[in-house]
């Protein structure tokens, strides 16, 4: 099967070659030119414009956009509706907000186009993992594009489904990062706890490989800290500052427009944001008003 790819970085480009490998046919466009020329280089066809793209492609198309949420989502898909033909498909594999989805849904198949939208997880790792694929949109494209959901996913039966109506499965992919927020806040405090316990010696990073075997909190996140661990024991080098994508902070508010408690993905988006204040306000604030009313010491600067 044929595949259009829009956005070459190394998720796109790992997920062109994992549809190559399966013997698909993938042409890719992006605005880095090196980016495309590796792609020629490695057996499938880099192009240096839209237009190319299309032309590249036999009817039905289908074009899997991997650009960053928002405007540039809709501005690849004004150009692309002026260049495809009825019962084309483009399929959203980014991290858009699903109410965003949806719109570009009704716009897109007002206008005779097919529209799918693809929570894609696997990150750098999806070239030898696999992807898991939550897909939201109308039933004939996705199984139209059955073959390309079963090559990049971990197997054919495993790690991908329809999880329902357009917006679907961005909108499940947005709680699945929530929840990741979660998981890695969960990791990270209780590291720093054993990482405080200094009496102890703990090694953290045997204990990361102890927990990868058996251990009830193992988990891929946890392979991925041993990993990181192994790399670099004592975090030397890195700063305190966790940046987010946008997803945890749209699971928020949904939950809040649900009337869901979701305390741990709300204090780990909470955590994210205050890694990036130096010399925190908030917390200089706490401490002038403990020094107030209980005569407690100010730390100064």
């Amino acid at each position: 099967m044929e595949l259009g790819l829009i956005g070459l970085g190394k998720m796109g480009f790992n997920m062109a070659e994992r549809l190559k490998l399966a013997g698909h046919k993938v042409v890719g466009f992006d605005f880095n030119k090196e980016a495309t020329a590796k792609l020629t280089q490695t057996g499938s066809l880099g192009v240096n414009s839209l237009e190319d793209l299309v032309k590249n492609l036999s009817a039905p198309r289908a074009i899997w956009i991997m650009v960053p949420s928002g405007d540039p989502v809709d501005q690849t898909i004004a150009k692309l509706e002026a260049l495809l033909e009825k019962g084309d498909t483009i399929i959203d594999g980014g991290n858009s907000n699903y109410k965003d989805t949806q719109r570009r849904h009704a716009e897109v198949t007002n206008k005779g186009l097919e529209y799918v939208d693809c929570g894609t997880s696997g990150g750098v790792w999806g070239l030898k993992e696999g992807y898991s694929l939550m897909i939201g949109g109308d039933k004939a494209p996705v199984e139209r594009l059955r073959p390309i959901f079963e090559a990049l996913a971990p197997s054919p039966t495993e790690g991908w489904g329809h999880v329902g109506p357009s917006g679907a499965g961005h909108f499940v992919k947005m709680v699945h990062n929530g929840i990741e927020y979660g998981l890695m806040q969960a990791y990270a405090e209780g590291f720093s706890i054993m990482k405080a316990k200094e009496p102890l010696g703990l090694d953290l990073t045997q204990i990361s490989h102890i927990w990868q075997k058996g251990s009830v909190v193992r988990s891929w996140l946890l392979d991925l800290t041993a990993a990181a661990l192994d790399n670099n024991p004592t975090l030397a080098g890195l700063e305190a500052w966790v940046p987010d994508s946008g997803e945890g902070r749209w699971t928020v508010t949904e939950a809040i427009d649900l009337n869901i408690s979701a305390p741990v993905i709300t204090e780990s988006l909470i955590r994210r944001l205050r890694s990036r204040e130096e010399n925190n306000f908030t917390d200089r604030m706490i401490s002038i008003m403990r020094g107030a009313f209980g005569g407690h010491d100010v730390k100064k600067a």
